[in-house]
């Protein structure tokens, strides 16, 4: 039972790997595209474009991707891959919660701006 486990693994691995490649090119041209149609902005699209293109070189690079496993310990490699994605997401929701948050607090200043001019519209029209 375990020889056909171990037989099987790199027909498993290398169906992964594609699988891999090919999320990876889609996720490119979906970046390209929401470029193309202004709906995503160049800077984070720098973002998008170079975790996809990390994800890319080690899906692609197998020797790579291997020992990367080994210096992080994983005994499967494609898990390498995904923790490699995982801390992808992980630093581009935290980039998004700094912007969003730096967004808010000026979006506030410029409320309390407006208030103070309505104010001062006010009192000049009385």
């Amino acid at each position: 039972m375990s020889a056909l486990l171990v037989a099987s693994t790199p027909v498993e691995s290398r169906r992964l790997q594609i699988v891999a490649i090919v999320i990876a090119v889609a996720m490119l041209l979906i970046v390209f595209e929401l470029v193309r149609r202004r709906r995503l902005v160049e800077r984070y699209a720098l973002i998008w474009m170079l975790s996809t293109g990390v994800l890319l070189v080690l899906a692609g690079w197998r020797g790579g991707l291997a020992k990367l496993a080994d210096l992080l310990g994983i005994a499967y490699p494609p898990n390498a891959l995904f923790l490699v994605a995982g801390g992808f997401v992980l630093l581009t929701l935290l980039h998004f919660s700094v912007a969003i948050s730096r967004l808010s607090e000026e979006t506030k200043m410029l409320a309390q701006e407006l208030a103070r001019l309505d104010q001062e519209t006010r009192e000049a029209r009385s």
